[in-house]
C-alpha cells in the first residue's frame, strides 16, 4: 500500500481563498483541546490568547513591535518562495543585520548625528543581504541545497553574536552582563505615537510590503519571479536566468531580514545581547504562507502571528501555562495551512497492490 498525491484538474477558487481562515479555525479548535488537556478552561484560555490583548493600548503597541520584523522578513520570503527558492535562514540574516548595523553605535558610541540612524539601517540591510549571498553562491556554483546551507548559517550567526557580546563588544561599564553599550538617542528609531513604545520599524515594514507588492504586480521582475517559480524551463525560453533569480531572491530577502534585525535593535532593545529574537526568522515562514505568498497578505498574517506572541505571554501569567504554548500554536497553524493547501490542490490516492481509491478530502 502506498499513498500518492494527484494534482486536481481544477482547484476550488473559494476554498483557495478560505484556506487561511480554515487553517486558523482548525488551530483554534485544536488549541482549545490542548488547553482542556492541560486542565485549563478552553474559552478563558482562548480569550486571554487572542481577544484580551486587543483591548489594551500597551498590548497594541507591543503587537506592532512584534509584527514589524515578522512582516518585513516575510515580505522577502514571499518573493523567494514564489520563485521556488527556499531561504530557511532568515533568522541568521536577521542576526547578522543587527550585528552589522550596530557597528557604528558600538564603536562610535558618543557620536550623535541625524545621519547615524540611516547609516545603521543601510548597513543592517547590506549585512543581511551579504550573509544571504553565501547560500546563493553555494547554490549557483556548487549546486548545494539552499535549505541546508541557509539553515546551518543561522547557528553560525547566533554563536557569533554570543561571542561578540560576551567578548569584544561587551560593555565595560555593564557590570559584566553580556550586552553592548546602550545606543545613544540618535541611534534609536523614534516612537510613532506618544502613548506607547511602537516605533517606525512598523511603518518601514508596511512600506516594504507595498513596494514589493508593486514590484510583483506591475514590473517585469515580478513577472520573471512568477514564471521561473512555475517553470524554470518556461523561464529559460523567455530568456530569464535562474542563476540571476537565485541571487536576486536571496539578496532581497536577506536585505529585508537584515533591515528587520537592525530595526528591532534600534527600535525595541537599544543594545545587542545574546538573544535578540524569539524566532522571528522561522515564524516569518508561517507568516509568508498564511499570507498566501502575497506581500500585502503578509501584513495581516504578520499581525496574527504577532498576536500569538502577545497572547502566549499573557496566558503564561494568567493561567500559568508553559511558554512553549506559543510555539505549539504557531506549529499547528503552519501544519494546517500546508495541509489545507495540499488537499485543495491535490487528490489523495491510496494504492493497494495495483488498485487505487481516491481520497475525497477537499
Amino acid at each position: 500500500m502506498r499513498i500518492e498525491l494527484e494534482r486536481r484538474a481544477d482547484s476550488s477558487p473559494l476554498f483557495s481563498l478560505l484556506s487561511p481562515l480554515i487553517a486558523f479555525g482548525l488551530t483554534v479548535f485544536f488549541g482549545a483541546i490542548m488547553f482542556a488537556l492541560l486542565g485549563k478552561d478552553p474559552m478563558e484560555a482562548l480569550y486571554s490568547f487572542f481577544i484580551e490583548p486587543l483591548f489594551d493600548i500597551w498590548s497594541l503597541h507591543e503587537l506592532m513591535i512584534k509584527a514589524a520584523p515578522l512582516i518585513m522578513i516575510a515580505v522577502g520570503l514571499t518573493v523567494c518562495y514564489r520563485s521556488n527558492i527556499w531561504n530557511i535562514g532568515a533568522e541568521g540574516q536577521f542576526t547578522v543585520g543587527a550585528i552589522v548595523g550596530s557597528i557604528v553605535p558600538v564603536y562610535f558610541y558618543e557620536w550623535s548625528s541625524p545621519l547615524l540612524l540611516p547609516i545603521m539601517l543601510v548597513m543592517g540591510a547590506v549585512g543581511g543581504a551579504l550573509y544571504a549571498g553565501i547560500p546563493a553562491l553555494l547554490k549557483n556554483y556548487f549546486n548545494t541545497n539552499e535549505i541546508l546551507t541557509s539553515l546551518m548559517l543561522v547557528y553560525v550567526a547566533q554563536l557569533f553574536l554570543d561571542w561578540l557580546v560576551r567578548g569584544a563588544w561587551r560593555n565595560p561599564q555593564g557590570f559584566n552582563f553580556p550586552q553592548t553599550r546602550e545606543f545613544v538617542d540618535a541611534a534609536m528609531l523614534p516612537e510613532m505615537v506618544s502613548s506607547g513604545r511602537a516605533h517606525y520599524g512598523f511603518a518601514i515594514a508596511i512600506l516594504a510590503a507595498f513596494v514589493v507588492w508593486f514590484m510583483m504586480r506591475f514590473t517585469l521582475k515580478g513577472f520573471e519571479v512568477n514564471v521561473i517559480g512555475q517553470s524554470q524551463r518556461a523561464g529559460r525560453f523567455a530568456g530569464f536566468s535562474s542563476r540571476k533569480m537565485v541571487w536576486f531572491c536571496f539578496l532581497l530577502s536577506g536585505g529585508l531580514a537584515g533591515l528587520a534585525g537592525i530595526s528591532e535593535i534600534s527600535g525595541a532593545l537599544g543594545y545587542l545581547q545574546p538573544q535578540i529574537s524569539p524566532g522571528y526568522g522561522f515564524t516569518a515562514i508561517i507568516v509568508a504562507f498564511l499570507g498566501r505568498l502575497n506581500p500585502l497578505g503578509a501584513i495581516v498574517s504578520g499581525l496574527v502571528l504577532a498576536l500569538t506572541y502577545i497572547g502566549g505571554e499573557g496566558v503564561q501569567f494568567t493561567l500559568g501555562v508553559s511558554d512553549k504554548v506559543t510555539r505549539v500554536f504557531q506549529g499547528m497553524l503552519l501544519f494546517f495551512v500546508l495541509s489545507c493547501d495540499t488537499l485543495i490542490l491535490y487528490k489523495v490516492r491510496v494504492i493497494f497492490a495495483g488498485k487505487s481509491s481516491e481520497g475525497k478530502a477537499s
